[in-house]
């Protein structure tokens, strides 16, 4: 840095916070360190006292804060997304609908590997509504090498870190199994929770079916409810290893893929996924979606409801932090649960 004449300090970058004391009336940071000094500036730098002014030297080599910032922002931006002004070095992406907020955690880990870049972002794979905080960018120094610069663009690649795909509307249909609700011995109160958690995707249930511990008419019912359009399926009822559970061989038995049967999630490991040939999904969910807070469902259904498919790798993932503490005021889902670091 260098000091020079205030009257010379246009383009410059300021090196310190400026204070402005006026007594009785104000005390605040009237230029912040990494200002860049313009010609309005001028005179009320004077009028604080300040004849001549701390700065950093130009160099062709190096890049302001704010700059670097810019070139953070632009390996990370994607579509439904936007910007925030740059401020001290900052800058950070807003969501503009409500979806599942996405980011390539490896090459994200590339970038920050490098000394003095810094990308703080919300956990990949995270529901996330219009308006929220997805990411924020900025560089550790005032002024940074270029050629760090083009370090970054080389770790980052060519396609965008981050991405939010929005939830798109669907209708669901939901399969009631078991030989207790079939014949009215007790009151489904799955169902009720079921739409509860679409509702809030903005996912329509257009029907609903209860069948009795009858592998071939689940699985009638399921092709039935998908010939009618249903855009996912969903079957409550009957998920566990037990001999007379006829839920998981009955959506098998419908030619569905079957990603997997089982999750490393608890609550939710008896939880399956399969595809249709058309990618509708079909889903089993365990007792324990209809009781606990929040469970593999939880996790799955934004991603669903978004249109992302979901993988077996997807699933094996969701082991790191797939342990709910069971905690007495559940703050799902700002906890630890579904977030693997």
């Amino acid at each position: 840095m260098k000091c020079i004449n205030t009257t010379d300090a246009a383009g410059h970058v300021l090196c310190h916070d400026i204070t402005r004391i006026i007594k009785d009336v104000v005390k605040d940071t009237a230029f912040r360190k990494g200002h860049i000094v313009t010609e309005e500036d001028i005179p009320v730098l004077l009028s604080l006292g300040k004849d001549r002014l701390y700065v950093w030297e130009k160099d062709e080599n190096m890049l302001h804060e704010n700059e670097a910032a810019e070139i953070l922002c632009k390996i990370c931006i994607n579509e439904n997304m936007h910007p925030t002004e740059v401020k001290e070095g900052k800058i950070e992406l807003v969501a503009d609908c409500d979806g599942v907020f996405q980011i390539d955690v490896p090459r994200l880990d590339a970038v920050n590997e490098i000394d003095e870049i810094m990308i703080a972002s919300r956990h990949t794979n995270f529901p996330v509504k219009k308006g929220d905080k997805l990411l924020g960018t900025r560089v550790i120094p005032l002024v940074i090498a270029k050629e760090k610069m083009e370090l970054v663009r080389k770790a980052a690649g060519t396609e965008p870190l981050a991405r939010l795909t929005p939830y798109k509307k669907q209708k669901a249909a939901i399969v009631t199994t078991g030989n207790e609700v079939f014949y009215g011995r007790i009151k489904d109160t799955f169902t009720p929770v079921i739409e509860d958690k679409l509702k809030a995707y903005g996912i329509e249930v257009c029907a609903h079916r209860v069948c009795n511990d009858d592998r071939e008419k689940i699985a009638g019912t399921i092709l039935e409810l998908k010939e009618n359009g249903a855009q996912m399926i969903l079957c409550t009822g009957g998920m566990s290893v037990d001999p007379d559970d006829m839920t998981p061989g009955a959506i098998k038995s419908t030619g569905a893929r079957i990603v997997s049967y089982g999750a490393p999630v608890l609550p939710g490991a008896m939880f399956l996924l399969g595809y249709f040939a058309d990618k509708t999904p079909v889903m089993g969910l365990p007792g324990c979606v209809m009781y606990a807070r929040a469970t593999v469902f939880d996790l799955v259904l934004p991603r669903i409801a978004a249109g992302i498919e979901v993988t077996k790798k997807d699933l094996a993932h969701m082991g790191n932090g797939g342990l709910c503490l069971g905690c007495r005021e559940c703050h799902f889902p700002s906890c630890s649960f579904g977030k693997g670091i």
